[in-house]
């Protein structure tokens, strides 16, 4: 929830990138070394939540099928902001 209320309005299940309006740099994305907080988030529920009801398979097939999802949509990401905060050439 740190996360989505640190995004606040900004935060949507899609990839948009607004023009003119600054990247987050507060709450948990200050830390250069952690770009993607709210995917941790949702890594450490999923694995955590079958296994609260041992469900051990769940929580391995969630983390594989999980872990193929979040790779195509962080690099998806990572191109939008990419191309967000690289200026314009003139």
């Amino acid at each position: 929830w740190w996360c989505i209320h640190t995004l606040g309005p900004r935060w949507n299940t899609r990839v948009i990138v607004v023009p003119g309006l600054p990247l987050v740099t507060s709450g948990p994305y200050r830390w250069r070394w952690l770009r993607h907080p709210n995917y941790v988030a949702v890594v450490a529920e999923g694995v955590a939540l079958p296994l609260v009801h041992t469900a051990g398979v769940t929580a391995a097939a969630f983390t594989v099928l999980n872990a193929a999802l979040l790779t195509v949509r962080i690099r998806c990401e990572n191109r939008a902001l990419a191309a967000a905060t690289t200026p314009a050439s003139a």
